[in-house]
């Protein structure tokens, strides 16, 4: 069972999600919460897999909530919730590790694959937005440039194939298909990755992609 927690100032908002994981089997909203304060309280009692986190709420923003939700010891994986397609602050959280980027108009198909996706480990990016919100927001420096691709150099050929693809928010199941392999092998691949970059998440190894220039 997927533990999943609502963070959202509105109302309506929190409901209707309820209402959408509700009828999907294997997942439980077993919290909801108005703004950041509230979740980082409920999260510290009780164990939960995945997070739906509203970007924009007062008290406390959906980035320095994901930051304190990070730091916990066993800490959920974060869905952002926006209805802003390109939003700096949804970037920012990303940047920060949250691990999925949906916007509040996504079909609930969707909404429940994002939850499903992040509890197994993935990346959940909308697909219309998660390219343009990147490259409106990620400017590279030179110097940034240059320690991206001493990274990847790390890599080997058919590892740098993988990134790529999981640069595009490709899927592993996708991955394993475009590329003539079986999706536990992608597993690897990706785990060896995500070791050799230093990073946490397959965003994280996306926007070093980015940096480097491995995708356009």
């Amino acid at each position: 069972m997927i533990r999943t927690m609502i963070v959202d100032d509105a109302s309506l908002v929190r409901l209707a999600l309820v209402d959408i994981l509700d009828d999907a089997p294997g997942i439980l909203v077993a919290a909801q919460a108005a703004d950041g304060a509230e979740a980082v309280a409920r999260a510290g009692t009780q164990h939960l897999d995945v997070v739906l986190m509203d970007v924009r709420m007062p008290r406390m923003d959906g980035i320095e909530t994901t930051a304190r939700l990070l730091a916990l010891p066993d800490p959920p994986k974060v869905v952002m919730l926006t209805t802003f397609d390109l939003d700096q602050y949804v970037y920012d959280a990303l940047a920060a590790g949250a691990v999925g980027f949906l916007l509040k108009d996504s079909d609930p198909a969707e909404i429940i694959r994002a939850v499903e996706v992040v509890a197994d480990g993935q990346a959940m990016l909308h697909p219309s937005a998660a390219r343009r919100l990147i490259e409106h927001c990620h400017h590279t420096t030179r110097g940034r440039t240059s320690a991206a691709r001493s990274r990847l150099d790390r890599l080997t050929p058919r590892e740098t194939d993988v990134l790529a693809l999981l640069a595009e928010g490709t899927s592993n199941a996708e991955i394993a298909a475009g590329l003539g392999m079986r999706e536990s092998t992608v597993k690897a691949h990706v785990s060896r990755i995500l070791a050799a970059l230093e990073v946490g998440n397959r965003v994280q190894a996306a926007l070093y992609a980015r940096d480097a220039g491995l995708t356009g």
